[in-house]
């Protein structure tokens, strides 16, 4: 039912002055001095490079692997200290296999079918706590696992480790990658680095700290609401949230890889928008790089596209008239340069206004329990734990005691709430088809300041209906705001369109080249 546009006019204003007070206080909490990122050298710009510049320099042996492992470890070990980001690392040992690798290559015994197989070796990679790498910490952000390692590499590292990438950290995530903060009681806060009072989003927030930081090149992440494409709008780099059940997710978050249904993905995060489909195709494997057009090229000026400029969600904050400024460039280009002819068309969506409603209900048809898994096995009482809290005796953050408690609100109406996704799910389908492309906001607000995303718990939704509906979207950043914080846009396709994403993320970096890093270079 539609909803009068006085109550609209209304939430609209409520939020307007709940905004502009939280910015005040939250400002004058955290004061107003930032830091950013150190400064990057000039003699280390090595670090700057993409992972497919990097690939070829080791294999032509313009670089060695081993000052390529060496000016990244060095890197991370440099920001670290700022961003805290890193769970367990920096692994020496990967400057062991570095070596092995330059050895390899020195004496000839690395043929080219080799490295056909290995599109990727000797580039350095990180991926986030929850995912699996084995023999390293694998503690889920909680306390109770601070000691646990993984037996096993999770599939997609596994892949990436096959593709002769070298893993050098592990990041840090929210407990239960359940949170739109990267915060826990092992390590504590992950800082921003285009200003540390700012949050880098949840849950792969220290992979979209340590990329933007140019601490890494590669970053593996995972994504059930947006925690691949909100690290890396708040970090400003570039962020793919496949289809769901492309990439394997065995070891991802506990998961087997063969649940039913999901709303779980893993996926790449880079600095380069060039970066993301080699690194999909790892990561999906060669069989469906040939089901799913991979290798074929795309020719964006045969797409259409469409754009979206507000969910209508009365739960969540207008979109900042710079986000808005944002989306206007990317139509404009593509309007005058790409498709000139037909344009970009604006259009709504049923469904967008109630995407939390939506995630929210399909968050507990997800086969892992959120109590169960906090509880490191053990079910956890909302009310227990939240006394526990009150008392100073809890072992958990205020973030995953949120979540708990919400278990003991109302819950959506089922047979609402599927017919929503159905009708919302066929619209956009029946509107993109096989070669339509809709730009939709990232969210409301740049990256918030730290404890921000409590008042303002819903503006996560512009990731989550993406989750919801199983389609791919890429997250591409678009320059900075006058504090000096990422902007970006998402681009989105029907299922098993992925190309079709990174190819038009391709032309915004090659058109509008957004990305600003969050360090000088002397």
């Amino acid at each position: 039912m539609a909803r009068p546009a006085v109550v609209i006019r209304f939430f609209a204003l409520l939020h307007l002055l709940i905004d502009k007070l939280l910015y005040v206080v939250m400002k004058w909490y955290w004061g107003p001095a930032k830091q950013r990122c150190p400064t990057l050298q000039r003699k280390n710009l090595i670090v700057t490079y993409s992972a497919v510049e990097l690939a070829q320099k080791i294999r032509t042996s313009q670089v060695t692997c081993y000052e390529v492992v060496s000016a990244f470890i060095d890197r991370l070990n440099e920001v670290n200290p700022l961003v805290n980001a890193v769970m367990d690392g920096p692994f020496l040992d990967a400057l062991d296999e570095a070596r092995l690798i330059d050895q390899r290559l020195k004496q000839g015994l690395i043929d080219a079918a080799e490295l056909k197989a290995k599109p990727f070796l000797g580039v350095p990679f990180t991926t986030k706590d929850s995912t699996a790498v084995k023999d390293r910490l694998h503690t889920l952000g909680i306390t109770a696992r601070r000691t646990v390692r993984a037996n096993a590499d999770a599939e997609c590292v596994r892949l990436m480790k096959e593709a002769g990438a070298i893993i050098i950290a592990t990041t840090s995530i929210p407990e239960i990658n359940r949170w739109q903060e990267t915060r826990n009681n092992i390590i504590g806060q992950t800082n921003n680095p285009y200003d540390n009072r700012r949050t880098v989003g949840g849950s792969s927030g220290g992979e979209g700290a340590l990329l933007a930081a140019c601490a890494t090149p590669v970053g593996l992440g995972t994504d059930i609401g947006g925690s691949i494409r909100m690290p890396a709008f708040y970090c400003g780099v570039y962020g793919h949230k496949p289809t769901t059940g492309i990439v394997n997710t065995r070891g991802c978050s506990l998961r087997t890889g063969r649940e039913p249904s999901t709303m779980v993905v893993a996926g790449p995060m880079t600095r380069y928008a060039t970066d993301l489909l080699p690194i999909m195709k790892v990561l999906v494997g060669p069989e469906k790089v040939i089901a799913l057009k991979f290798d074929e090229p795309t020719d964006i000026r045969k797409l259409r596209y469409f754009y979206i400029t507000e969910s209508g969600d009365i739960k969540c904050s207008a979109v900042q008239t710079t986000l808005q400024n944002a989306m206007k460039r990317v139509v404009d280009h593509f309007a005058t340069n790409v498709v000139p002819s037909a344009g970009v068309q604006p259009v709504t969506l049923t469904g967008t206004d109630r995407t939390t409603n939506m995630w929210r209900y399909w968050m507990t048809q997800e086969p892992a329990n959120f109590a169960t898994l906090l509880g490191n096995g053990k079910p956890l009482s909302p009310l227990v734990e939240l006394a526990k809290k009150l008392t100073g005796r809890s072992e958990y953050t205020m973030a995953s005691l949120y979540s708990l408690i919400d278990t003991l609100l109302p819950q959506e109406r089922e047979d609402t709430i599927r017919e929503l996704t159905r009708i919302c799910d066929q619209e956009l389908t029946d509107l993109l088809g096989d070669d339509g492309i809709l730009f939709y906001h990232s969210c409301t607000h740049t990256a918030p300041y730290h404890y921000a995303p409590f008042v303002n718990v819903y503006n996560f939704s512009y990731w989550c209906l993406f989750n919801v509906l199983h389609l791919p979207a890429t997250q591409v950043p678009l320059g900075l705001d006058a504090d000096g914080l990422p902007l970006g846009i998402q681009i989105v396709a029907t299922r098993n369109r992925d190309r079709h994403c990174l190819a038009v993320a391709e032309e915004i970096e090659r058109a509008l080249n957004g990305r600003i890093p969050p360090f000088l270079i002397d």
